[in-house]
């Protein structure tokens, strides 16, 4: 049997709310740098899902990364009795991430949008080859982009530890680079985990 939770904003947020779940480290950060208050609004939604629905594993998507890293968080630190599972990052056949956000771009845009993945793999041949600094992999995925993208403008890429999100200068097994490009107003966003995996 198949079924659907869909309530009715009313359901979930009465109008005289007052609590909220607020996370003062992972969210500061990456995506959050930019959206301020956006990562408050998905700890409290998913903690009442969680609350509601009562599930023993819930699936997200690697794609935002730090979205994921956060709920972790919240599920550690407020003891919720739920198994966290992260899902590899659902993607096009030339590598571009699955977004909603993929049919505002234009022809263009769409044929260029692609190198972001492309460029955040050529900073793991790198990294693989033996190359830790950090910066100087910022930089190799900056000038890669700029030169197959030229119409992407990045919002940030960063290499950060995957379970503080915390910025790194050496890079090990447990990095993440991370990176949105703005397309004109079309902001998406991707990331590598740097472990020598596919």
């Amino acid at each position: 049997m198949d079924a659907i939770f869909a309530p009715d904003a009313a359901d979930m947020y009465p109008p005289d709310r007052s609590v909220m779940v607020l996370e003062t480290r992972l969210s500061t950060g990456l995506c959050g740098a930019s959206r301020p208050g956006h990562f408050d609004g998905v700890g409290t939604v998913v903690l009442k899902l969680f609350n509601l629905v009562q599930p023993h594993t819930a699936v997200f998507g690697k794609k935002d990364y730090q979205q994921l890293a956060i709920i972790r968080r919240v599920v550690r630190d407020l003891n919720v009795p739920v198994q966290i599972v992260g899902s590899e990052t659902v993607r096009e056949e030339n590598g571009l991430a699955m977004s909603s956000r993929n049919r505002y771009l234009t022809p263009e845009q769409r044929a260029q949008a692609p190198a972001i993945r492309r460029s955040l793999l050529q900073v793991r041949r790198r990294w693989l080859a033996g190359e830790r600094d950090a910066a100087v992999l910022i930089q190799a995925y900056q000038a890669e982009l700029q030169m197959h993208a030229p119409l992407g403008v990045i919002d940030y890429i960063a290499c950060v530890d995957r379970d503080t999100l915390a910025p790194l200068t050496e890079v090990d097994a447990n990095a993440l680079l991370a990176t949105a490009v703005f397309f004109d107003r079309t902001r998406l966003i991707d990331n590598l985990e740097l472990d020598g995996t596919l």
